[in-house]
């Protein structure tokens, strides 16, 4: 399978061949600034995985039967919270109730 890097992934794309996959960016594609549905489409027919970080072209590919991955703000969050934790040994703080009462 190839990648289809969304305009906001680009910049990955040395990553992600390194690590083994065949990639080709939006912009190569001349697709930069192209609607989401295009995108998508040329997705689809070019039998790509979609990776973005909107929710308007993954929700189009789920609805078009395209491979896409949704790389949320809150995931990536999470992974860099996961990273911090586990480089430094914090442990997570949680909040509880409306006071936000903070428990080790």
């Amino acid at each position: 399978m190839r990648l289809l890097l969304d305009e906001m992934f680009a910049g990955l794309k040395e990553f992600f061949e390194i690590l083994g996959w065949k990639v080709i960016t939006v912009q190569e594609a001349g697709l930069q600034g192209a609607k989401d549905r295009e995108v998508v489409e040329y997705a689809k027919k070019n039998d790509l995985i979609l990776v973005t970080q909107d929710e308007k072209p993954a929700d189009l590919a789920e609805l078009l039967g395209v491979k896409y991955v949704l790389v949320s703000r809150s995931l990536i969050a999470k992974i860099v919270d996961t990273k911090i934790r586990e480089k430094y040994g914090m442990q997570r703080k949680r909040y509880v109730g409306k006071n936000l009462t903070v428990r080790n």
